[in-house]
């Protein structure tokens, strides 16, 4: 909604409807320090009731107050809202290391995977880094970002409150010592998801089926081994983040199930493009990416044939599983896991 809609809706709506719509209007107040607000009252009625004095320690007036809560809404509801589409993102290529020219253009489509392969310190995570900035001939490869064709402004490339693109590296901490209950809560209330309290929950059962040890609402997201909390950043990128584009780094080390991982992501109609060095994930692409020396130099659809190779893939994909698990539980290997 506009500045102008969401100040019709608040001039007429008691505060109290407006909070239960959406929770993280409660920060906002605690910011102001005023809580004792008559909340069944519209917030331009209930503010008549306040102190000016309690404001000054903020440097605003009181009849600032009602445009800066609009505003504030304005800025969160840009984020909560599903008008950031991308249908399609082009790259036009640059040069490899020592200069040469990469394959010029080549483009991916919402729904579909894309796997980056290539050894390591080939380039892989330079070409994420490259569609996560938006590059626009400004990056050492020279390559450039279009956005449905078009390339963006600075100010649509840099802007933070509704950010096209999403990045889950192989390295991450967190730097709030929250409870799990407490962190997927905060998202959810910070980026005014319509059906919060589902949400979490549909977000901490997915994270949990990700994991491969599950872990309860209260423990603190410090206390996460890594495998637990890539689970939960995948899962609260599939279902709280806007960003339409997603890039994944060597999710295979992550300690997760990550044919479902990309499942998941791949359902909620976002671009995904993961850097891999696992024929599971790379097979599993509608299309791969080959890197070499800080290039594209092939885009390769999966066939028919590498399907089927695929099926075999994942039988000795599920042969592994079952040895790490009968490790991990202190069991002994015995020779018939091999021919499962």
């Amino acid at each position: 909604m506009s500045f102008e809609t969401y100040m019709a809706w608040v001039l007429t709506t008691p505060l109290n409807q407006i909070i239960a719509q959406h929770p993280v209007c409660h920060d906002f107040f605690q910011n102001l320090r005023i809580g004792e607000l008559h909340t069944e009252l519209t917030l331009e009625d209930a503010l008549s009731h306040v102190d000016s004095e309690l404001f000054q320690e903020f440097g605003v007036e009181k009849h600032d107050v009602l445009r800066e809560f609009c505003e504030f809404l304005t800025v969160f509801g840009r984020g909560a809202e599903e008008g950031v589409r991308v249908k399609k993102v082009t790259i036009l290529g640059g040069t490899d290391k020592a200069g040469a020219s990469e394959v010029t253009e080549w483009s991916v489509s919402v729904g579909e995977i894309i796997s980056v392969v290539g050894p390591t310190g080939s380039g892989k995570s330079r070409l994420l880094a490259d569609i996560e900035c938006l590059a626009n001939e400004d990056t050492p490869t020279g390559r450039k970002i279009l956005i449905d064709g078009r390339a963006l402004s600075d100010e649509e490339r840099f802007d933070m409150e509704g950010r096209l693109v999403a990045q889950l590296s192989q390295n991450m901490n967190f730097v709030m010592d929250l409870t799990v209950r407490e962190f997927l809560e905060m998202h959810a209330r910070s980026r005014m998801s319509k059906n919060m309290e589902h949400t979490v929950q549909r977000c901490y059962e997915q994270a949990n089926e990700l994991a491969g040890e599950k872990f309860g609402w209260d423990v603190k997201v410090t206390q996460l081994s890594g495998g637990q909390s890539r689970a939960l950043m995948i899962a609260d990128t599939a279902y709280m983040s806007a960003s339409p584009i997603v890039l994944i780094d060597e999710i295979e080390n992550a300690g997760i199930d990550r044919r479902k991982a990309i499942d998941i992501l791949a359902r909620k109609e976002k671009i995904v493009l993961i850097s891999t060095h696992d024929p599971l994930l790379a097979l599993r692409a509608d299309k791969r990416i080959v890197i070499k020396n800080g290039g594209v130099s092939r885009m390769i659809d999966t066939s028919l044939e590498e399907k089927l190779c695929l099926e075999e893939v994942e039988k000795l994909d599920g042969v592994l599983y079952g040895m790490r698990e009968c490790l991990r539980r202190g069991g002994e290997l015995k020779r018939e896991l091999l021919v499962k």
